[in-house]
């Protein structure tokens, strides 16, 4: 059984965008790349032509991927959710024990992207997010050990 990829419209579109973004031009430059180090002669011992084929099989890995992340996608409609508990699209504010104010988006694994803030459900601290209101304190195993937040805001 395939799993299902829990996705916002934002991140479906988003990697809507990144497929064709890699079937037009991500596969022109790895197929000129190709060509390029084809014309070095020998391609037994030709470095140039081992990394482009490489590079274009990285390439086909990822479309693969997304494709099938779009195929089994369950795009879910944040505008439904409720701010009382935690889930999936909450963009939630915390204060960790060193009293510093940190803002998260809960969102499926497909759209995660720590730098922007954004978290999965399946990630430690998303996971032990889930289901908690406003005001509760929510203790989580981390690999660093054991970490305490504070919710103090959930919005969409």
């Amino acid at each position: 059984m395939l799993q299902e990829t829990l996705l916002t419209a934002e991140g479906l579109k988003e990697l809507e965008q990144e497929l064709e973004t890699l079937k037009t031009v991500g596969r022109k430059e790895a197929a000129e790349k190709i060509k390029v180090a084809r014309s070095f002669g020998d391609l037994s011992e030709n470095a140039e032509y081992d990394e482009a084929m490489s590079d274009q099989a990285r390439l086909e890995a990822r479309i693969n991927e997304i494709e099938t992340m779009i195929k089994n996608a369950r795009v879910f409609d944040e505008s439904a959710l409720s701010n009382e508990t935690v889930h999936i699209g909450s963009k939630v504010t915390i204060i960790n024990s060193e009293n510093r104010e940190l803002e998260y988006k809960i969102v499926g694994f497909a759209q995660a992207n720590p730098d922007e803030g954004k978290i999965s459900d399946e990630s430690p601290v998303g996971k032990a997010l889930l289901g908690h209101k406003v005001g509760e304190t929510v203790t989580v195993e981390a690999p660093i050990g054991l970490l305490e937040f504070q919710i103090v805001a959930i919005d969409r």
